[in-house]
């Protein structure tokens, strides 16, 4: 096995790994195998020479890129001289990550911070209503404690969420030198 055979096998391996693990950034294996690709060239790509790569549509290839790119995985580039758009990596790792998990906790957080508060209110006005069952009235009262701890949970994640955002995780956690 010569030199360059050795080099595609390295990449192969490390496209399927990236395709395999794609989902956890809310890809589909499509996006994750032009991600990988735009990983390994050493320039930015138009949706044409992506496809012809890949061996896939352009219309694939499109809403894999624009995906992608709402999901700030790779960004568009300009280039002087080139009408197509072009495509790259954004070579972030670490923000990628950040933003995919401010992103996704955020939403759940706020919705169910916004449960709890309307499950409380309607909890708090059974304990208060006079004609109310004395067991229901105790019920509520055991889910009130309980949302009360889902309500402290949640916002201890919305603080990992500001921690993250505001890159004070690397505090806790620093980047490995050679890569800061």
């Amino acid at each position: 096995m010569n030199g360059y055979d050795k080099l595609l096998r390295s990449r192969k391996r490390i496209m399927e790994s990236i395709t395999q693990n794609i989902h956890l950034f809310g890809q589909p294996p499509s996006a994750g195998r032009q991600y990988s690709m735009l990983f390994f060239e050493n320039k930015p790509m138009t949706l044409d020479e992506m496809a012809e790569e890949l061996g896939m549509s352009k219309t694939s290839m499109s809403t894999s890129i624009r995906s992608l790119a709402e999901s700030k995985l790779v960004e568009r580039v300009w280039e002087r001289g080139v009408r197509k758009d072009l495509y790259k990596v954004n070579d972030d790792w670490y923000q990628n990550f950040i933003d995919t998990f401010s992103l996704r906790w955020g939403r759940s957080i706020s919705l169910h911070l916004s449960a709890i508060r309307r499950s409380n209110r309607e909890l708090q006005e059974l304990i208060e209503d006079e004609s109310a069952d004395e067991e229901v009235v105790e019920l509520a009262k055991q889910d009130i404690e309980k949302l009360n701890y889902m309500r402290s949970y949640y916002e201890w994640l919305e603080r990992l969420v500001d921690a993250f955002e505001d890159h004070l995780i690397f505090d806790l956690v620093p980047k490995n030198v050679e890569e800061s």
